[in-house]
């Protein structure tokens, strides 16, 4: 199996070009935060290249700018070619199937709703979580009671 799951900013613009058939497709790069912390308690970060085809890299290309978030599910693609100086050079993209915008690097600075920490946990900023007030029922204007027996289910 085949599968990667990223969340990250782009790190540039994304570059959409079309191919001799007539197909789009758009380039970026997603920085990514490892989730563990190094001996001075930083971070690293990887910088994972993405390869967007069709409508989606239209998508891609028209909404998202350097520092937008997203969340990419695709796969591994490692290749190769050989360079100008002659020497052979590999590559690996993530090849993607779906790209959800989650948010740009505006939003984040403005206390947006649209944060995710590098655990994909969702992180309201300075603001409280309403509740609920549970001591009333909360079915009690759906009319009366009805009185089911084990005959009655399904299963």
């Amino acid at each position: 199996m085949n599968k990667v799951i990223l969340i990250g900013r782009l790190t540039r613009d994304p570059e959409m070009r079309t191919t001799i058939s007539g197909v789009n497709v758009t380039r970026f790069s997603v920085a990514v935060n490892r989730t563990y912390q190094d001996q001075n308690g930083e971070r690293g970060t990887d910088f994972i290249n993405c390869v967007a085809w069709r409508r989606q890299a239209e998508n891609i290309a028209k909404y998202c700018t350097k520092g937008t978030q997203v969340a990419i599910d695709g796969r591994i693609q490692t290749g190769s070619y050989d360079a100008q100086d002659g020497t052979k050079r590999y590559t690996t993209d993530i090849i993607c199937d779906n790209v959800t915008f989650l948010g740009s690097k505006s939003d984040n600075n403005s206390n947006s709703y649209n944060n995710l920490d590098n655990t994909g946990a969702f992180n309201e900023p300075n603001e409280s979580i309403p509740s609920s007030d549970i001591s009333e029922d909360p079915f009690k204007d759906f009319g009366e009671e009805i009185a089911l027996s084990d005959d009655d289910l399904p299963f």
